[in-house]
C-alpha cells in the first residue's frame, strides 16, 4: 500500500562525464565491447568480494582499496557511505556480478548488491548497480559506482543511519530525532502482534522501517518522483513473486505525512504496512489490489471499535448520494497522485469487500481466500477459482452481495 487517502496519511563534472562516456562507448550499438574473458570476470569479482568482506568486517581501509587511488571524489563519497552504515547490523553483504564488457584496460559491469539485516531479513534486499572499472598493474579498481537505470537509492547514501531496535522491529532513520525513531519502533512493535492475530499464516513476525529525512528522500528510496507520495504516510517495498517466496520488505515512512497523524492514525498506518510484509509470500501477480489493500486495512482496523462511517467516510458520502459503485475497485483506482477522494473510495471499497467475506464466510475463509488467490499463476481466473473453491460463489454474485453490503452499512 501506500497510505490512507481518507485520513490524508496519505564527481567532479569532468570525471562524471568521462565515466558516462565510457559506458556509452562500451554499450553503444555497433561498437560494443566484447564480453570479458573468464579471467577478467574472476579478477573483477575478487575486487568486489574484497569490498563486501570489508563492509562486514567494518574495515574502512580495506573497503577503500576497491577504489582507484586517484579517484579522490569517489573515494570520499565511498568513505562517507561506509561510515553511514556503521550502526546497521548486517548479516550479509555481497555483489552478484552480471554482464561484464571490457575495452582495453577499462570495463563496465552490471552487478547486484544483496544484503540482509541481522535478525530481521530471511531473504536479501537487492539493488542493481552499474560499475565502471579500470585495470592497473593486474588489479581492477572501481572508478564509478551508480544505481542502474530505474534503481532506487539506498538509505546510507542519504546520510548517517541511526538505528533503534524494538521487540519486533528495527527502525533506520536519517536526519531524525532519536525520540521519533523510538516512537516509531514502539508503534511497529504493537503492529506486529496485531498482524499475527489477523493473519495466522507463518511469517517472520518482524518488520524493518526506514525513515528518510524528507519526502524527496523518500522518493529517492523508492526510485520514483516524490510528488506521487505527497500525503501518503508510508509505503511497503517488495516484489510479488511466485506464491510461497518473498524478498525482504521495507516499510518506508514519509516523515511529513506520518508526522501530522495522531497515535491512532499512526498505528493504523504501520499495522496496514506490516500486514503487507506478513502477506508478501502469498501475494502474487494474481492478487488484485482491492484484495491486498482491503485485507491490509481489514487487519489494521480490526478490533479498533471504529464505525463503518468513520472508516469509510468518502464511500459513505458517495453511497448516500446514490452513487453505489458498480464494480469492485480496479487496480488503476489505487494509483498515487490522482484524485484523493477516488483513491480513498478504492481503499474503502476493498476494506468493505474483506469485511463482507469475514462477516458472511468467517475470518478463516477470508485468509484462506487470500492465500488461494495468491496461489494463482496470473490474474486471469485466479479470483474466480478462489471464490468458487473457498467461498462457493462467483465474482458476479459476490459483486451483487458487496453492493448490497455497501448500502446496508453506509446508507444510514
Amino acid at each position: 500500500m501506500a497510505g490512507q487517502g481518507r485520513t490524508r496519511r496519505r564527481v567532479r563534472a569532468m570525471r562524471r562525464t568521462a565515466g558516462l562516456g565510457l559506458a556509452a562507448a562500451l554499450l553503444a550499438s555497433g561498437c560494443a565491447a566484447p564480453e570479458a574473458s573468464d579471467t577478467t570476470v574472476r579478477d573483477i569479482r575478487r575486487t568486489l568480494d574484497g569490498r563486501a568482506a570489508a563492509v562486514l568486517a567494518h574495515d574502512r581501509a580495506a573497503y577503500l582499496d576497491a577504489f582507484a587511488p586517484d579517484a579522490t571524489q569517489l573515494r570520499a563519497t565511498a568513505s562517507r557511505e561506509f561510515q553511514n552504515l556503521a550502526d546497521v547490523p548486517l548479516r550479509s553483504w555481497e555483489y552478484r556480478l552480471g554482464q561484464v564488457r571490457r575495452q582495453g584496460s577499462r570495463a563496465v559491469a552490471e552487478a547486484q548488491l544483496r544484503y540482509r539485516i541481522d535478525g530481521y531479513d530471511t531473504a536479501p534486499v537487492t539493488a542493481s548497480r552499474r560499475l565502471e572499472l579500470a585495470e592497473r598493474d593486474g588489479h581492477w579498481y572501481v572508478t564509478a559506482d551508480r544505481a542502474a537505470k530505474g534503481a532506487a537509492q539506498q538509505l546510507w547514501q542519504q546520510g548517517d543511519v541511526q538505528v533503534v531496535r524494538g521487540r519486533h522491529s528495527i527502525v533506520l532513520g536519517v536526519g531524525q530525532k532519536a525520540e521519533r525513531l523510538r516512537g516509531l519502533a514502539a508503534t511497529a512493535d504493537r503492529a506486529v502482534p496485531a498482524v499475527s492475530d489477523g493473519w495466522p499464516s507463518k511469517w517472520t513476525g518482524r518488520v524493518v522501517v526506514l525513515v528518510p529525512a524528507s519526502l524527496d528522500a523518500m522518493g529517492a528510496l523508492l526510485g520514483s518522483p516524490a510528488a506521487g507520495y505527497r500525503g501518503i504516510a508510508a509505503v511497503t517495498t517488495g516484489e510479488t513473486r511466485a506464491a510461497g517466496t518473498a524478498p525482504a520488505d521495507r516499510v518506508i515512512v514519509n516523515p511529513d505525512a506520518y508526522g501530522v497523524l495522531g497515535d491512532f492514525g499512526q498505528g493504523v498506518v504501520l499495522t496496514h504496512e506490516t500486514t503487507h510484509v506478513a502477506t508478501r509470500a502469498h501475494t502474487s501477480a494474481a492478487t488484485p489490489m482491492w484484495l491486498s489493500e482491503g485485507f491490509a486495512d481489514w487487519v489494521a482496523y480490526r478490533g479498533t471499535g471504529r464505525t463503518t462511517g468513520q472508516t469509510a467516510p468518502e464511500l459513505q458520502r458517495a453511497v448516500q448520494r446514490g452513487e453505489v459503485p458498480a464494480a469492485l475497485p480496479d487496480d488503476a483506482d489505487f494509483a498515487f497522485g490522482g484524485d484523493a477522494d477516488g483513491l480513498a473510495q478504492a481503499y474503502e471499497g476493498g476494506w468493505l469487500a474483506c469485511e463482507l467475506i469475514a462477516a458472511r464466510w468467517g475470518e478463516e475463509r477470508l485468509t484462506a481466500f487470500y492465500r488461494a488467490v495468491g496461489d494463482g499463476k496470473d490474474r486471469a481466473g485466479a479470483v474466480e477459482k478462489a471464490m468458487n473453491d473457498v467461498l462457493g460463489t462467483t465474482p458476479a454474485d459476490f459483486t451483487v452481495r458487496w453492493r448490497e453490503y455497501l448500502r446496508e452499512r453506509l446508507e444510514g
